[in-house]
């Protein structure tokens, strides 16, 4: 059976000094070493405040950031990696998609739930990792049960309210703790060492797996309306019935389910709900985009009514509060909040005064050249021209870029951000992908070896440049 790479771990908090940090987001992202700069000193400071005093550690908040400028020059690449070097819980919200309360729409007390449910289901996947061995050999003993059963009997209900909910009969080994016969034995060891070769990777099973869907209450919050699901298991434990339903499947998928739900078992779901809350009140961050959208004066009329509104509704948010959510209350006093928005027409000045207090950090982001175009595009490891290559390779296509391609690309992307809208790096993704749908649709019948120059680039976008008309919509 072939093995899972696992994820590379995390750097511990210790090794990631700040000009560590900034080492680390050089690798994905190019320039901006300002906000670099702000975002590693921040996550350091979350190091620095726990080996402080513990009367002391309570009065050390964060430094919350504000960047400023265009979209698709990184701002929320460059928090979302932070979070990932950090291990942190990380959530990205929109400004504009908060309405004041009153109004129709999400509450801004959405995000730090949002930011809980997120830090909960990271610290089971944790756990879960953690037991692995374990459940896959659990797994395993489970499907030689299912490949070789025992004898079975009737009679027997595996819930004492089954036959009050209609579940049926279930059909229960003849003895509690009997061992089953020796020919079965027999079989369940021949079948053990073909599992193991991998012989079975091909044979179908059908097994039964419980529904993901439980049965939910929705219940509302007091503020705004956000619905939040109970689930009527956390609240009468096992009285209720699982649903089940069988379900068709090769061997090593049933594996895979099969060991998650051992894996469910051998974990303390109330444990992992208590570390995950510590862990966003601790070590949280979130990312709130557009925030340059719900700037301005106020007064107005139609959806921009309530900008102000959601501006004070997030302010008691980043100054620190108690935010309830299913798990129970939560704490947003040592929650990063990393804010950002292109204040085209607003100014960071336009918010109102309180907001921008609880904003102290302000970083201005600097529009994206052609040099840093080219950067962008060969430099990261996960470069756009290290991408292209390993796909279509999938086809038998290899593709060269040359280094007066990889510039061709990058002067026409700076090119048409000048003449059209400015959307950063992310017309790189556009230009490569008009380059690349000839070779992209012939690849499957077609192999082939293609050198990508600066020629070849001019040739494939030469009608969609000429046309200036054309090029604001596919470009």
């Amino acid at each position: 059976m072939t093995s899972v790479p696992r994820p590379t771990p995390p750097l511990t908090m210790e090794a990631l000094t700040p000009r560590r940090i900034v080492e680390e987001l050089d690798k994905y992202i190019v320039g901006q070493g300002a906000a670099k700069r702000a975002v590693a000193i921040a996550l350091r400071n979350r190091y620095r405040r726990s080996r402080i005093a513990s009367h002391l550690r309570d009065e050390v908040i964060p430094k919350n950031i504000l960047m400023i400028g265009p979209t698709g020059i990184g701002k929320t690449e460059i928090a979302r990696r932070l979070a990932r070097l950090a291990a942190a819980p990380f959530v990205k919200v929109e400004a504009t998609k908060f309405t004041e309360v009153g109004y129709v729409g999400r509450d801004v007390d959405s995000m730090v739930r949002d930011l809980v449910e997120a830090a909960v289901q990271m610290v089971r996947t944790e756990r879960m990792r953690t037991v692995e061995a374990p459940a896959a050999a659990q797994a395993r003993e489970r499907l030689l049960e299912i490949l070789a059963p025992a004898p079975r009997r009737e009679g027997t209900y595996a819930n004492p309210l089954e036959a009050l909910f209609g579940g049926g009969r279930a059909a229960q080994p003849a003895a509690a703790d009997a061992e089953p016969p020796a020919d079965v034995l027999g079989r369940r060891a021949l079948l053990r060492e073909r599992l193991e070769r991998g012989d079975l990777d091909q044979e179908m099973v059908e097994i039964e797996v419980e529904e993901a869907a439980s049965p939910m209450i929705e219940v509302f919050s007091g503020q705004g309306g956000e619905e939040m699901g109970i689930n009527l298991h956390d609240l009468v434990g096992n009285l209720l019935p699982r649903r089940r339903r069988r379900r068709r499947m090769a061997v090593p998928e049933a594996l895979r389910v099969l060991t998650g739900e051992e894996a469910q078992k051998l974990i303390d779901p109330d444990e992992a709900v208590r570390e995950g809350v510590r862990r966003a009140e601790e070590s949280g961050i979130i990312f709130i985009d557009e925030l340059d959208k719900i700037a301005g004066h106020q007064g107005g009329a139609g959806p921009d009514v309530s900008r102000e509104g959601v501006q004070r509704d997030i302010l008691p948010i980043l100054e620190g509060a108690a935010v309830t959510t299913k798990h129970g209350p939560v704490r947003t006093d040592h929650v990063l909040f990393i804010a950002a928005g292109a204040f085209h027409i607003a100014k960071p000045s336009d918010l109102i005064p309180e907001l921008q207090g609880r904003l102290p950090i302000r970083v201005e982001l600097q529009p994206l050249t052609e040099d840093d175009f080219v950067r962008i595009l060969v430099e990261p490891e996960n470069a756009l021209t290290r991408q292209s290559p390993a796909l279509l390779a999938t086809e038998g296509v290899r593709v060269e870029f040359t280094p007066d391609g990889v510039r061709e690309l990058a002067r026409i992307a700076r090119q048409v951000n000048a003449e059209t809208e400015d959307i950063g790096a992310r017309r790189l993704h556009t230009i490569l992908e008009k380059v690349t749908e000839e070779v992209s649709f012939a690849a499957p019948e077609t192999p082939a070896s293609i050198v990508i120059d600066a020629p070849y680039v001019r040739s494939r976008l030469a009608g969609i440049l000429a046309d200036r008309d054309l090029s604001r919509y596919i470009l």
